[in-house]
């Protein structure tokens, strides 16, 4: 397992349906690092998540990426939780370790 590090601005996602949306926030991987976890993981199934875990500030915690058609990317969620703890509002700047588990 290797680990990578990077800074990624939080983005809000904006869903089809009104209920949904804005209430899902992720980071985008950079592509290299995108690059790297398709490289360590090889083939996946179902929609292509992979397990990480992730550390922002102080805060660690277990999830999954997931490839996006969108951002042409892994994107990471980063759940209230951990927004509230390291003051992350939408927009914000933050320093980003994730290792494949």
């Amino acid at each position: 397992m290797i680990e990578h590090e990077f800074t990624a601005a939080l983005w809000r996602w904006q869903a089809r349906d009104e209920e949904t949306s804005g209430s899902w926030f992720f980071v985008s991987l950079p592509f290299d690092v995108a690059d790297a976890i398709e490289d360590e993981t090889g083939p996946r199934k179902g929609f292509g998540s992979v397990r990480v875990e992730v550390s922002v500030g102080g805060s660690t915690w277990r999830t999954s990426v997931f490839p996006s058609a969108e951002e042409k990317t892994f994107v990471l969620p980063v759940k209230k939780a951990v927004r509230i703890a390291e003051g992350l509002a939408e927009g914000a700047s933050c320093r980003v370790r994730v290792r494949t588990v």
